[in-house]
């Protein structure tokens, strides 16, 4: 696909965006109120709270070893083929695509690239702090487990948190987050904790996690969700960093144009002694050939001389191909074979006659 394509085409969907957004006049962006610090803050606490249980081997562990040993696969094959399906939607590729496709649309139609780009930051925010403290706790899986009653920590795992719980709880909390009425953000907090809370007892289920796993997940999806609102003025800059980066393409894109200051900066560069100069329009910029003058040839000579031939290059209209001033050079030597009775005849008439 060649490039003025790729331009039409973003220009077609930055002109969708260009228009006013289509946002509740009642429903404004999640602020960091008095409850959200709250509640963010009680969730920070449970969170460091498991991690010291798990830190010190307390009940919690002996719980995980628990429900380990129980095998509830075991218990209840027949539910096993459907989680092993239910469990995906806590899995970032899927979750990621399919909730990445639905924000596109709400950006198309609300004329914002707020959603995607809330997205983003949300699942960046989730990779760092949920990546480093499972490379930091290096805990192992159930079915990796070494020492019976042992916590498995610092041992090379990663799955402490769970990323399946956490993942789900910020990939489906987002869509509550944006949704657009107070209803459809109820509706959509009910959905994705069902969803979430399904998804880390399947990983318990299966076997692939501990019960503190997907407790620490959830505790970290929440606090994502939470957290948020102290980045609305990133996304806000982020937003308007695309558009102003749009008009710079779009500058760019129309052939011909270029700054005054551009201009008049080239111009004493390519002045008189040159072979191309810039002639500002009310168009393009153009590049005119300037007539180099030919010295006068002496003697006999100025007859053979050829006639100056036309520019190499017709004017056209190209901004941003310049040519530079360069120095004519007298070419050395001939390219045409030597002409003998040419000479000769020159040399016969340059010779005294002799005789009356």
């Amino acid at each position: 696909m060649r490039t003025d394509q790729i331009l039409t085409r973003l220009e077609r969907v930055f002109a969708r965006l260009d228009r006013e957004p289509e946002r509740p006049a009642h429903l404004q962006t999640p602020q960091m109120s008095r409850h959200r610090v709250v509640l963010l803050g009680s969730t920070l606490v449970f969170y460091l709270a498991i991690v010291v249980a798990v830190l010190t081997t307390s009940w919690l562990v002996r719980l995980d070893w628990q429900i380990m040993f129980f095998r509830p696969y075991e218990q209840w094959p027949q539910v096993h083929a459907f989680l092993d399906y239910l469990v995906v939607l806590g899995q970032r590729g899927p979750t990621a695509v399919m909730v990445a496709a639905w924000l596109g649309w709400r950006c198309w139609r609300q004329h914002t690239l707020r959603p995607l780009i809330t997205l983003g930051v949300a699942l960046l925010l989730l990779n760092v702090t949920v990546g480093s403290v499972k490379l930091g706790l290096g805990r192992l899986g159930p079915h990796y487990a070494t020492e019976i009653g042992s916590a498995e920590l610092f041992a090379g795992g990663d799955i402490f948190p769970s990323g399946h719980t956490a993942n789900a709880v910020v990939t489906w909390g987002i869509l509550a987050y944006l949704a657009s009425t107070v209803v459809t953000r109820r509706v959509l907090s009910v959905v994705s904790a069902v969803v979430s809370l399904s998804v880390g007892a399947t990983t318990v289920y299966l076997g692939t996690h501990w019960v503190s796993d997907v407790l620490l997940g959830w505790s970290a999806g929440l606090l994502i969700l939470l957290a948020l609102p102290w980045f609305e003025p990133l996304i806000a800059r982020s937003e308007a960093y695309v558009f102003e980066l749009r008009e710079l393409l779009r500058r760019r894109a129309e052939t011909g144009r270029m700054p005054a200051p551009v201009v008049s900066a080239l111009t004493p560069l390519l002045s008189a002694g040159g072979k191309w100069q810039l002639r500002r329009v009310d168009g393009p910029v153009v590049e005119e050939p300037v007539p180099v003058p030919v010295p006068a040839a002496a003697g006999a000579g100025a007859a053979h001389s050829p006639a100056p031939r036309p520019a190499a290059h017709p004017v056209t209209a190209r901004p941003h191909l310049i040519r530079s001033e360069r120095t004519p050079v007298t070419p050395v030597g001939s390219r045409r074979p030597a002409h003998t009775e040419r000479a000769a005849t020159r040399g016969a008439a340059a010779r005294p006659i002799a005789g009356g």
